[in-house]
């Protein structure tokens, strides 16, 4: 469907509707995963620092380092961090080079989780169902170019 039809609203001009639909994109697709994410008790931020945890594995992280890789930039990375160690998905430890800083690691439930979820969590699928994988390509293209 349209976006025009979606909100029923009027743009300023196609630029205006790019940011409007790109919004509305956003929160659609959020919708979609949060929904996949609850199923294994866990937030698009806490299923963000899994992933991150899993590409460091099984060397550990910082906090810092998990910010600067964290797909939402607004995101408390201590606290949630603190849930996962709650969870018993990840693990929090004293560096033994610096005691001020913390390493954390992926544990083997939160690996475990994960690999379940790459089996039932496509979110390729998403996206499969309504672009070609060139199209895909090009949104991607598109997307980082309108980063800048």
């Amino acid at each position: 469907m349209q976006i025009d039809e979606e909100i029923q609203g009027k743009f300023e001009d196609d630029y205006h509707r790019a940011v409007v639909n790109l919004s509305y994109t956003y929160g659609w697709l959020n919708n979609l995963l949060r929904y996949q994410f609850e199923q294994y008790n866990l937030t698009s931020q806490q299923f963000n620092i899994l992933r991150i945890l899993r590409g460091q594995y099984p060397n550990p992280a910082t906090v810092n380092l998990l910010k600067e890789r964290m797909l939402d930039k607004m995101s408390d990375a201590s606290r949630i961090v603190d849930r996962l160690v709650q969870k018993g998905l990840v693990s929090r430890c004293t560096n033994n080079k610096d005691r001020r800083s913390v390493d954390i690691r992926i544990s083997d439930e939160g690996l475990s989780t994960l690999c379940k979820m790459d089996k039932e969590v496509k979110t390729s699928d998403i996206v499969k169902d309504n672009l070609t994988e060139a199209e895909a390509a090009l949104l991607s293209s598109l997307l980082d170019k309108m980063r800048g």
